[in-house]
């Protein structure tokens, strides 16, 4: 299903320098727009650069997470993982200054909600929110205001494959024959762990989900003081294609190095390109041209009147998360 999905074809990159190379655009292509429009006192000093990007999209996406993890009812992991995936497919070809991540988040969660059949009204969507009436209204708005151009932008692929599924297949493979482990289940917990740290990073834009997730129980049995590199051999039935277990093995390497590697942006530095891209919203905000929230630049859509302006809703509303 994977390797025959929109997935596979148009969202899984060979290398992490192809995801660097499109996130520069993006922010590269902002900054081109915003300058051609000569607006005094602008200059290069005001936007954030590709670093400054990734500090402040790592702390939001930490929000959607929180948010997540909090929902009531309680949250099925592949509703998570869809919404985690939106957002890194949404920021690979538009910058954070032009599309404020705290609305882009929540309409994630929102649109990964519906494709993913978890039945919440749009009241008890923002109702998890635990604000005010009129700040849960305003954040719906902007939510529905904001749904298509997800959509457009994920270029209608929303069918999201993630590891939870393949995980349970190899911890049922295991128990049924891998006899040499006795107690699979106790791989599942740290696996877990190790699939929610996953979807904080590349690994899903660049391996497939059960590459992921044979990672994560690698990992685990690792963690517990276990090898399993028999279970490769035979029961994957990889013995006689020592290229295909040398790939799998630096896949896999590659993989919990990623995991390894990711840290979460100190709050100090969060405080500073947060000011900045606020500053750089307030801006631009009321400039059609920048704020293209309903279509592609270049489609002839036609759209209605945005219902509110960006600024009518702040973090500090949503201290909840």
């Amino acid at each position: 299903m994977y390797h025959n999905s929109s997935q596979k074809k148009f969202w899984t990159f060979c290398k992490e320098s192809n995801l660097e190379n499109l996130r520069l655009e993006a922010n590269q292509k902002f900054r081109a727009k915003a300058l051609s429009l000569r607006k005094p006192g602008i200059s290069e000093s005001l936007f954030l650069d590709p670093s400054e990007e990734k500090v402040v999209f790592k702390h939001y996406e930490k929000r959607l997470l929180d948010f997540c993890t909090v929902f009531k009812p309680a949250m099925p992991k592949s509703v998570v993982g869809t919404a985690c995936m939106y957002f890194r497919r949404f920021y690979l070809n538009n910058s954070l200054m032009e599309y404020h991540p705290r609305t882009i988040m929540l309409t994630c969660v929102y649109l990964s909600c519906k494709v993913d059949e978890f039945n919440v009204s749009s009241t008890q969507f923002v109702g998890n929110l635990q604000e005010n009436p009129a700040a849960q209204e305003r954040a719906l708005e902007q939510i529905l205001e904001y749904e298509l151009l997800l959509i457009q932008q994920l270029n209608f692929h929303l069918v999201i494959h993630n590891p939870y599924r393949p995980l349970e297949g190899f911890l049922i493979d295991l128990k049924t024959r891998y006899p040499l482990l006795e107690n699979p289940e106790m791989l599942r917990k740290s696996s877990d762990d190790f699939l929610n740290r996953a979807a904080m990073t590349d690994a899903g834009l660049l391996y497939s989900p059960s590459q992921i997730a044979l990672t994560a129980v690698f990992n685990s049995a690792a963690r517990a003081g276990l090898t399993m590199e028999t279970y490769l051999v035979e029961c994957i039935g990889l013995k006689d294609d020592k290229e295909t277990i040398s790939k799998m093995y630096d896949a896999m390497r590659r993989i919990a190095a990623l995991v390894k590697e990711y840290e979460l942006p100190k709050s100090e530095e969060v405080n500073i390109c947060k000011q900045k891209l606020e500053r750089i919203h307030a801006e631009f905000n009321s400039n059609t041209n920048l704020k293209r929230k309903h279509g592609y630049e270049d489609d002839d859509h036609v759209v209605k009147k945005p219902l509110i302006t960006e600024e009518e809703w702040t973090d500090e509303e949503l201290d909840v998360l």
